[in-house]
């Protein structure tokens, strides 16, 4: 049966190959000589990237939040919204870290049901539905079997690492991978090519609900840190943090983090 969103992920995959050839006029790791001389290519390449997609997936009668555009509150009358991210992982693209991708969620009534996420420096197309489940490079993926932290990885935000935040972990049973752009974090997830990310730092819709539809489209676990469901297209796009793993290590990954969890959820 084919999926409900089949033309949504038909144009998800056209914009984030359009996406291509803009990642292609840039240089991972030269661009931090371009700021030495005075130029701004992230800016550059975060407006070109921008423009590509809102070309490729805006429609009449659908909303857009993007990181890069001026917030439209339009979008609150809007019953399906595309909540972007043209780069995520900026830091590491300045450096020529291969970690930074192009981030394409949709949003129906409120609920993330479709993403795509296309990292450029690696060539790896994440892309999926919540009732088409998930392909990776083209091949259906499945979010990680494992039933314990014993052993697992746990992708980490690089920057979070080096704040101090992961401390309290530092000695747990799992392998902790600092890693750039929360949206590839979640993609790697959601593939089963890594087992659990998560953040107790508050985070922006356009970071993560591409990748939250792909975890949750795959058949993994996906929460906010208040044990909800990820809701988006909120008036405030600030969420509290959230949890994503393999569908069965949802219980011990919630215990684990439980205790340093300090929500303030954030006005609506």
């Amino acid at each position: 049966m084919e999926s409900k969103y089949a033309l949504i992920l038909q144009r998800i995959h056209a914009a984030l190959e359009a996406s291509r050839a803009v990642f292609a006029r840039f240089t991972p790791g030269a661009i931090e000589t371009e700021y030495k001389i005075g130029h701004d290519p992230v800016t550059e390449a975060d407006r070109a990237l921008d423009a590509v997609l809102r070309r490729e997936l805006l429609r009449e009668g659908e909303g857009w939040l993007s990181e890069e555009s001026v917030d439209d509150p339009i979008r609150l009358q809007c019953s399906r919204v595309w909540v972007v991210d043209p780069l995520d992982g900026t830091r590491e693209f300045v450096k020529g870290i291969p970690e930074f991708c192009a981030s394409i969620g949709f949003v129906e009534n409120g609920r993330p049901v479709a993403g795509g996420i296309y990292n450029p420096a690696t060539d790896e197309t994440f892309l999926g539905s919540i009732d088409s489940g998930v392909t990776y490079n083209g091949k259906p993926a499945q979010p990680s079997q494992r039933t314990t932290l014993d052993g697992a990885l746990v992708l980490a935000s690089r920057s979070e690492v080096r704040r101090g935040e992961w401390k309290p972990f530092e000695n747990a049973a799992f392998k902790l991978r600092p890693m750039g752009s929360v949206a590839y974090k979640l993609a790697l997830v959601s593939a089963g090519l890594a087992d659990i990310t998560f953040t107790l730092t508050p985070k922006n819709e356009w970071d993560v609900v591409a990748g939250a539809a792909l975890v949750q489209s795959a058949g993994g676990f996906v929460s906010t840190l208040d044990k909800a469901r990820l809701t988006a297209n909120h008036r405030n796009p600030l969420l509290s943090g959230l949890l994503a793993c393999g569908p069965l290590l949802k219980d011990e990954l919630l215990a684990l983090v439980e205790p340093h969890i300090r929500v303030t959820e954030p006005a609506r």
